[in-house]
């Protein structure tokens, strides 16, 4: 059997698929040590299954660690060596501000500070070496190094994407002089061009390595001593890697939480037959949107965290702070906020009765009667009503508002924040969302996605049958992956088939081998641009492109993006990626829910649109066919979906919601795969 587990902010959500079942569980997610909180899920699902850790075949892991590090500061005693003179090129970034409107902005500080940056007696030029670094020069730095006692230390020439030469000689002086430290080698890390993005990245690799190192290995060590194979991690480029490699380089697994529920996401609305598809992955601290395409995330070749570059493959996705705990809040002016600060797991929202005090979305549902007062959530987790009637209640009296009023307001808030997502993501990228559905997944996503859908002008909305744990599902189906990529920079008669069709060899095996996989199937992205313009533009295409397919993708990019192509300028290939995939073997397919007792229908009063109204209830599993006409509320195993009226839907074979919002003369009965 495969299991998936996904720490969360506020939760850790597993999965265990095989034998045609799908059993899920939650988990509260532990701060202090993400591996007991993990351990924990596990427990929960195999003791669902009725399971034992033997029967376990593949363990694949969704983790915060890095990006926790990153937003919070922490990191490990790092030490940077770059080319004598540019030492401190991560320091002078570029000019570009922080914030446009803002003079007193800044960007985030060097992980590196100044006495711990180190120049090398090299120089590499484009062609080769101009001034060599000799082993002995490269020893002596090494132990000056080593004299600033290192947990990490970064190494950054100029020119390494080419020639890796200077580098390698660095990193064997620094292992001996440093034997418990770890290195970071820039064209290990990165093998790309521009220099202030990969020495950004390979310090970030170098200053997170040992924090996630340490959690991994302990993680394995419990994966091991509870009888399960040792975990796979996910990368932020929505692929799965050997632990290994994970904890050497932990720039590569920054965005691993909100890279499974992306490709959860994909899987579910390729399940349901859906083209264009919003992915919208609320949970309980922060909310992740992207876009899905022909059944694949759209993908960047660079990406963004804390206002740090980080020069990798990436999954597009946006993320904003607002979730199930975010705190409501009064700022200097008498308006209303929310988030980004979080409740968290611990205490949590007030009415998880863990000692919470300040109000969050979540009271704000319960209070408005979308969350049941009655039931636990998924995780066990009993409501306490009185609790978040006086959280939110304390908000109200600072504002002046009634209790209700005030309920309201806290969603149409965080409803604001989590569109603006969406529209960083499509229409300021030139997609319409109107011709999309929104996949709403997350423990809070399906409660908020109708109102959100209706902000957008999408009229068609899925909530999967395992909404509330598909990132976890997301890792499940993921595939094992492993890139390479390297900065070519050919142009006029460099830029031909068979030199394209080298280099592209030469990267697929570099790929394949570090997967270990060598009849791995492989895939080849070319960024591209007209000669002098300083930014390029990647086109996919198949491992021996012709120059003039190669030219007419770039075009074509180029003139949906600008508007315009010219014919008369000259094309200069710029990077090369290509990735190494095994598919996993639970791609292909979602089992089919269980089907007990059709479920009975309750009725529950709650304040919808500004009125008081009465719902009709779902809860538990849903039998396929069953019609769900709103205003309704279905609680789902790990999730809540509320149906407000004008949305009508059915419960598809897989178990999933589909909802269509209804028209004058016709049905919002949906049907479908999902």
């Amino acid at each position: 059997m495969l299991l998936g587990v996904d720490v969360g902010g506020t939760f850790t959500d597993a999965v265990l698929f095989g034998d045609g079942v799908l059993v899920t569980a939650k988990s509260p997610t532990t701060p202090e040590d993400q591996s007991l909180g993990v351990m924990a899920a596990v427990a929960a699902v195999l003791d669902r299954a009725s399971r034992a850790p033997a029967d376990v075949t593949a363990f694949a892991h969704g983790m915060t660690v890095a990006t926790n590090a990153l937003l919070e500061g922490r990191a490990a005693r790092t030490a940077l060596v770059a080319t004598e003179g540019f030492s401190d090129l991560v320091a002078l970034g570029r000019q570009a501000r922080a914030d446009l409107y803002r003079l007193c902005a800044a960007h985030p500080a060097p992980l590196v500070p100044d006495e711990r940056r180190f120049g090398a007696s090299e120089r590499m030029t484009p062609d080769g070496p101009l001034r060599p670094l000799t082993v002995t020069d490269a020893r002596r730095l090494a132990d000056t190094v080593a004299a600033s006692e290192p947990e990490a230390v970064a190494v950054v020439l100029l020119h390494a994407y080419r020639h890796p030469e200077h580098e390698r000689t660095l990193g064997d002086a620094l292992a001996a002089a440093l034997p418990s430290a770890h290195v970071s080698l820039s064209h290990e890390v990165v093998g790309t061009f521009r220099e202030y993005e990969r020495a950004a990245t390979t310090e970030i690799d170098a200053a997170l390595s040992p924090l996630v190192g340490r959690y991994l290995r302990r993680l394995a060590e419990r994966a091991r001593a509870a009888g399960l194979p040792e975990p796979s991690i996910m990368q932020s480029n929505g692929g799965l890697i050997d632990l290994d490699a994970a904890a050497s380089h932990a720039a590569w697994t920054v965005l691993s939480g909100p890279a499974g529920g992306a490709e959860g996401a994909a899987f579910a609305a390729d399940a349901a037959g859906v083209e264009r598809a919003l992915c919208f992955d609320m949970g309980g601290t922060s909310c992740d949107v992207c876009v899905v395409h022909d059944g694949a995330v759209a993908e960047s070749g660079a990406g963004e965290i804390a206002g740090r570059p980080i020069a990798l493959p990436t999954l597009d996705v946006h993320t904003v702070g607002a979730g199930g705990g975010s705190i409501a809040w009064r700022d200097a002016g008498g308006a209303l906020r929310v988030g980004p600060r979080s409740a968290g797991a611990v205490p949590g929202p007030a009415c998880y009765g863990r000692g919470g005090s300040e109000p969050t979305v979540t009271d704000a549902n319960l209070l408005l009667g979308y969350l049941p007062p009655d039931a636990p959530l998924a995780g066990d987790v009993a409501l306490d009503l009185a609790a978040a009637e006086r959280a939110v209640g304390g908000l109200a009296h600072e504002l002046g508002i009634d209790p209700l009023a005030c309920a309201e307001g806290i969603v149409r808030v965080a409803n604001a924040e989590m569109t603006r997502a969406l529209r960083v993501v499509t229409v300021e990228r030139g997609i319409d969302p109107r011709d999309h559905a929104l996949v709403a997944f997350g423990g809070a996503g399906p409660l908020h996605a109708v109102a959100i859908a209706e902000e957008l002008g999408i009229d068609h909305v899925i909530a999967p049958r395992a909404s509330g744990v598909l990132a976890a599902l997301g890792l499940v189906v993921a595939p094992r992956r492993r890139d390479a990529q390297r900065s070519v920079l050919r142009s006029g008669a460099e830029l031909s088939a068979e030199a394209v069709a080298r280099d592209v060899a030469e990267l697929a095996a570099a790929a394949r081998g570090a997967l270990g996989a060598p009849a791995a199937e492989v895939a080849a992205t070319y960024a591209l641009r007209y000669r002098g313009q300083a930014f390029e533009l990647a086109v996919d295409g198949p491992p021996a492109p012709a120059v003039a397919l190669l030219r007419e993708a770039f075009e074509r990019a180029h003139e949906e993006r600008y508007g315009y192509r010219d014919a008369e300028q000259e094309v200069e290939l710029v990077t090369i990626r290509v990735r190494a995939i095994v598919p996993s073997e639970a791609a292909a397919e979602l089992p089919a829910p269980a089907v007990g007792a059709p479920p009975v229908p309750a009725r529950r009063r709650a304040r919808l649109d500004g009125r008081e109204q009465e719902l009709t209830v779902w809860r538990g599993a849903l039998e396929p066919e069953l019609a769900v006409t709103g205003p309704a509320v279905c609680e789902l195993p790990e999730s809540t979906l509320l149906v407000p009226a004008g949305w009508a839907g059915t419960v598809t074979a897989s178990g999933a919601v589909e909802l269509r919002r209804e028209r004058a003369g016709g049905s919002g009965a949906a049907g479908g795969g999902a």
